[in-house]
């Protein structure tokens, strides 16, 4: 079979997708959406089982509603050795109007692995349009970018000595999040990090909260069926309308006792007012050594994120919506 380049995916977005009665359908399953697409991609290309490897800059510019027409494209626009760089856009559109609208374009890195469970190489990748040439670039210049923002998240230290909201949701990795090769779906465990993050957010606020921007999801090693999962999300800075939350995931054998970190990302979510409007959230302020150090730890990755895209005119136009927002962060 012929490798191919890129995936579309169509279907209609339904009532359980959505976060609440009445809602919009929530970050976490556009997540799975984007790891579903994405890999289909990657595997067309590569004729081989591949793994999340890392998820980046997802900005969630405009709601889905339940019922509405969902189109998830996922294109090749860089590859390594074995990995693949693969732009994922996620478009809706009322069935009764046909407009498809962005409601976010990422870019996720899968890698492809071999009958040995080890990186095998995949065929190369070349731009053969102006617009993939964009695209090529805009990967490229991500990849320092994003090894400044692996390099200041891995020297962080998360301990008890820090006092800001916590949540910490404990389960089994269950049958039904398995993959092909055995283990947790990735997008499964981004469902997962957007669950803790919005209730870590609620708890802090006492708002209704939407998840606005997703950076940095690194998945470090993978979850097996069966495995004691834990999500902890963390609060670690406030702005005006804006709560920055790391989360960090983490799983072992029921029969050990040592828990191993799989994935760590950090997500922005906003609080709603009761008409589903952005409102101002209670400030939160650091009291010891280590909340100042990860309140200054947030406002550098914003500072390193800032300017971190190189795309056409029209993706910049779509993230527009959330400018706003992330300037007040």
């Amino acid at each position: 079979m012929p490798a191919s380049s890129d995936v579309t995916l169509r279907f209609l977005a339904s009532p359980t997708d959505v976060a609440s009665i009445g809602g919009k359908v929530h970050a976490g399953k556009v997540l799975e959406w984007i790891d579903k697409a994405g890999y289909a991609c990657a595997v067309g290309w590569s004729q081989s089982y591949c793994v999340t490897a890392y998820v980046g800059s997802v900005s969630f510019v405009a709601p889905i509603e339940s019922g509405n027409l969902v189109e998830v494209h996922a294109k090749l626009v860089y590859t390594g050795t074995s990995s693949m760089h693969i732009r994922v856009n996620v478009s809706s559109a009322d069935p009764r109007v046909g407009r498809y609208v962005t409601s976010t374009d990422c870019v996720i890195i899968f890698v492809a692995v071999g009958p040995d469970a080890r990186p095998t190489p995949v065929p190369p990748w070349a731009p053969e349009s102006e617009s993939d040439a964009a695209l090529h670039t805009d990967a490229v210049h991500r990849i320092d970018v994003r090894a400044a923002i692996a390099e200041a998240m891995k020297g962080q230290i998360y301990s008890d000595d820090g006092t800001a909201e916590r949540i910490t949701l404990r389960f089994f990795a269950a049958p039904t999040d398995v993959n092909w090769g055995g283990k947790t779906h990735g997008g499964t465990v981004m469902r997962w990090i957007d669950e803790a993050t919005l209730a870590c957010a609620s708890t802090w606020s006492g708002l209704d909260a939407i998840t606005v921007y997703s950076g940095g999801i690194r998945f470090y090693r993978p979850i097996p069926i069966g495995h004691l999962v834990e999500v902890e999300a963390r609060l670690v800075h406030t702005g005006h309308s804006a709560m920055h939350i790391s989360t960090h995931v983490r799983s072992r054998d029921p029969r050990e006792r040592e828990l191993q970190l799989t994935t760590h990302c950090l997500t922005i979510v906003a609080g709603l007012d009761g008409e589903g409007h952005t409102t101002a959230v209670p400030p939160w302020q650091p009291v010891t050594d280590e909340d100042r150090r990860l309140d200054a730890h947030a406002r550098h990755l914003s500072h390193l994120r800032q300017g971190s895209t190189h795309l056409p005119p029209l993706v910049h136009a779509e993230a527009s919506a959330v400018a706003g927002l992330l300037a007040r962060r």
